[in-house]
């Protein structure tokens, strides 16, 4: 009887300490953001589909080849983002993210201004990893 009770206590503990597709993909989305902020570029090519297109609330679209040697010129710095009000919609092996999203950001060295944005993220899971294939955003 010990033992049952043991295995079931165990089985409990894993299976609530185990994520959910919808909670991995939200971390992974508040992670991809983060290192933006940090500039971390070998980590955003890594997150980032090859054929990413990158929309901004002004029109302007960025590639994935783009995204990082902006970064790394520092012609565009992100200096916060906020995400607020996050949903995931999980569809297989995709998954759209929306988000309200305050952005403080800086380009070709200015002053840093801050957009609210709503924000629609498209995310594909190859293997075990989540990857941004598309983002768009409006004001």
């Amino acid at each position: 009887m010990k033992k049952i009770v043991l295995i079931v206590l165990l089985l409990q503990a894993l299976l609530t300490g185990a994520q959910t597709d919808e909670e991995k993909l939200t971390a992974t989305v508040k992670e991809f953001h983060q290192m933006l902020v940090k500039g971390n570029t070998v980590s955003i090519n890594q997150q980032t589909d090859k054929a990413l297109s990158y929309g901004h609330s002004n029109g302007w679209v960025e590639t994935k080849a783009e995204i990082i040697s902006n970064l790394e010129t520092g012609y565009t710095k992100y200096f916060s983002i906020k995400e607020d009000s996050l949903s995931v919609q999980l569809n297989g092996n995709m998954a759209n993210v929306r988000f309200v999203g305050d952005y403080n950001v800086a380009l070709k060295g200015g002053t840093p201004v801050t957009y609210h944005l709503k924000v629609l993220e498209v995310w594909v899971r190859k293997g075990k990893r989540w990857i941004l294939f598309a983002r768009q955003a409006v004001r």
